[in-house]
């Protein structure tokens, strides 16, 4: 399938299907607030299993947009057994570890070292890796939508949705509701122009003014995001959508 660009909220709920059957629907992603990457869908399995498990987007085959679902390279009985990770609470690396091991794949920080990305840190020796949460790049969708948006010189809305590439499941805009200074009207923000995200302030930082945020192309959520789209979101901003 071409590449798309797809909101996270009609994301959700679609369902995921094993090579022998269904294991859930989406309820949420876990991303990197470095690289914007999803690294995990968290998925609801309902009364089957009875507990929230993650997928790695790195497993999806397919999917279909008639009879919304996800085909996923895992079998039911690999979702059963997974090692157990509580997705209300932060993720720690070492949690992780077990994830990767258990499916016999390579870690993401691991391919992102083998990619060139210096952000990620090589994890520590198994006796060394702590057994409470280090990972404070690790977000969830859930909890950051609703984050104020802080522009240069003030507040200007807040993360009503993101905007995913489902290609290489990558977040390439949020989308800002800035109701309560221009009633009604959203726009679309690169997370290359954030700053940082601060949890306890629950903001998102932008190296963009408030000015311009307001001026945006409106964007209108039932329509699909065109190239001509983003090269008109580009031209207004005056940035690029690549890290420098």
């Amino acid at each position: 399938m071409p590449r798309q660009l797809r909101q996270l909220s009609k994301l959700s709920g679609y369902s995921l299907h094993a090579h022998d059957g269904e294991i859930g629907r989406l309820k949420e992603v876990f991303f990197d607030d470095r690289s914007w990457t999803v690294r995990y869908f968290v998925v609801q399995t309902g009364t089957w299993l009875g507990k929230e498990v993650l997928v790695p987007p790195s497993m999806v085959l397919a999917m279909d947009d008639e009879d919304p679902g996800l085909q996923v390279d895992l079998t039911r009985e690999q979702i059963r057994n997974c090692p157990e990770v509580k997705t209300s609470l932060p993720i720690s690396r070492h949690s992780e570890s077990d994830f990767f091991g258990y499916y016999g794949i390579n870690p993401y920080w691991v391919d992102d070292m083998l990619a060139g990305d210096p952000a990620d840190i090589r994890p520590a020796p198994p006796e060394a890796q702590p057994r409470e949460p280090d990972q404070p790049n690790l977000r969830s969708s859930r909890a950051v939508t609703g984050y104020q948006i802080h522009a240069e010189d003030g507040e200007i809305g807040h993360v009503e949705d993101f905007i995913l590439d489902d290609q290489d499941w990558v977040i390439r805009y949020l989308e800002i509701n800035t109701r309560n200074w221009l009633p009604g009207r959203r726009v679309l923000v690169a997370p290359v122009w954030t700053g940082s995200i601060d949890w306890h302030e629950k903001e998102v930082v932008v190296n963009l003014d408030r000015a311009a945020i307001e001026s945006a192309p409106e964007y209108d959520p039932s329509k699909p995001i065109s190239n001509d789209d983003e090269v008109a979101l580009v031209k207004h901003y005056g940035m690029t959508l690549k890290n420098e």
